[in-house]
This record gives C-alpha cells, sequence and structure tokens, in this order.
C-alpha cells in the first residue's frame, strides 16, 4: 500500500506525518528512502537529470507508473536513457511540479513508484 504525503515546501516533504529534508523515492512496496541522486550527479554534474543508472535504481519490477516530482519550480528531468529505460520496463512515467505530483500520487490506484525532489 502507498503512504500519503501530506505536504511540501521548499526543502522539505511530509509522508504519513513523517518529515524528510532531502529527495525521497518512495518503492512500489511503499517504503520511503533517501533518493540516491549521486548516481545522476556522476554523470551529468547535477541531480536535475535523472541517468539511466538512477533509472535502475528507482525502478521496480511490477511497477506500471513512476510519479517524479520534478521540485517546487520543475527542474528535474530524465535523461533519454532514462526515459527509454522506463518505456522498456511498460512503466509510464508522469512528471509534474512536486506539489502536483503529490496529489496525482495520493489519487493514483495502479502500481506506481514515485521519486520526489523538493528544492529548485
Amino acid at each position: 500500500m502507498q503512504p500519503a504525503i501530506d505536504s511540501t515546501q521548499f526543502g522539505e516533504i511530509t509522508i504519513e506525518g513523517k518529515t524528510y529534508a532531502h529527495d525521497v523515492v518512495i518503492g512500489i512496496n511503499g517504503k520511503v528512502r533517501n533518493r540516491n541522486k549521486r548516481l545522476s550527479s556522476a554523470q551529468y554534474g547535477t541531480s536535475h537529470i535523472l541517468s539511466l543508472d538512477e533509472a535502475r535504481d528507482v525502478y521496480a519490477a511490477g511497477a506500471a507508473l513512476l510519479i517524479v516530482g520534478t521540485g517546487q519550480t520543475g527542474y528535474v528531468e530524465l535523461s533519454e536513457q532514462a526515459n527509454e529505460y522506463f518505456k522498456q520496463h511498460g512503466c509510464h512515467v508522469l512528471l509534474l511540479p512536486t506539489s502536483q505530483a503529490i496529489e496525482t500520487w495520493n489519487s493514483v490506484e495502479e502500481a506506481a513508484i514515485g521519486l520526489f525532489h523538493v528544492t529548485c
């Protein structure tokens, strides 16, 4: 079961009453963990472009949807390789500013994973 996301503001996200002051990934199993943005930073010099390595880290078998909270003003994007990786696995990707991504996350009923950037 997916945990409900309560809110976000610049630099944080609150999920089921617990506030995180960093980017998070929510797995298909509902587990919340730190985003390993170093995987993208190592390749692109920024965590604002999701690399293939990070896509592999985020994806979970059976996920039909990845919801990406692209930040408060929408800076995060997928690299072409990451986009292709999700397509090959039949995982649709939605890129939305984090506040809109939260609304979508809280209403989706299909098997989803989430990546939420909390700044920019």
